[in-house]
């Protein structure tokens, strides 16, 4: 039986909204009082609606977390869009293989570390905004990428990646940080993706099509 544990504190609210969405949640509502002061129904509703919804896209539900050696757990929540081998390049000194995850405005959008370690990287590329489940996203796209070593010294890299409606990558996290599994560390805006690059021995849990869960969903094992 898989073993779960919280690595960070509960949050004491039924609907818990990530820190960053605060302020959108906040504008909105205000708009939305506004308009119902001055007694402008449709936009009063078209406001309220908004609110939920924005409250609804910046949710930050508790996460239990596999309490495995060796496992690596998904950085995001959305569908496996890719799972393929790759060589040396940007993101992985030699063979290595990257899981690609598409998040759609429906899923959450706070980002979760998928390995115990430290960074001992972060690189962020200005770039394009072409929709996230294209190729050409992984490298055209803006992007953060940061650059873990593991307690056992195996090396992941876990890229966010802006996408045609995303306009803002949020990163919490420094270099020379020390992180745990399922960890928050940031987050997206209005859809996106993240690019997992794994060493080439990993033992893969998942396949495309499949639906993953940040900090829960386990992608793979590295050889302990």
């Amino acid at each position: 039986m898989e073993n779960y544990k919280k690595v960070e504190p509960a949050s004491p609210f039924a609907f818990p909204i990530a820190k960053a969405g605060l302020p959108f949640v906040g504008i909105a509502a205000f708009a939305t009082a506004v308009f119902a002061l001055l007694g402008i129904a449709v936009l009063a509703l078209t406001g309220l609606v908004a609110t939920f919804f924005i409250g609804y896209f910046f949710r930050d539900p508790d996460r239990v977390i596999p309490d495995r050696d060796g496992a690596v757990v998904s950085p995001a929540d959305g569908k496996v869009i890719k799972v393929e081998s790759v060589e040396k390049g940007r993101f992985c000194s030699g063979s290595c293989l990257k899981i690609s995850i598409f998040m759609s405005i429906f899923n959450v959008h706070v980002n979760r570390i998928p390995s115990n370690g430290e960074i001992v990287r972060v690189a962020y590329f200005p770039g394009k905004f072409f929709s996230a489940n294209l190729d050409k996203a992984s490298s055209d796209n803006e992007h953060n990428a940061l650059f873990l070593k593991t307690d056992k010294g195996r090396e992941i890299c876990f890229v966010q990646i802006a996408g045609l409606v995303a306009r803002r990558i949020i990163c919490n996290v420094q270099e020379g940080q020390s992180v745990v599994r399922g960890q928050r560390f940031g987050l997206i805006c209005f859809g996106s993706r993240l690019d997992v690059y794994l060493p080439a021995d990993t033992e893969v849990s998942v396949k495309v099509g499949d639906r993953v869960s940040a900090g829960t969903t386990v992608l793979g094992e590295l050889p302990i």
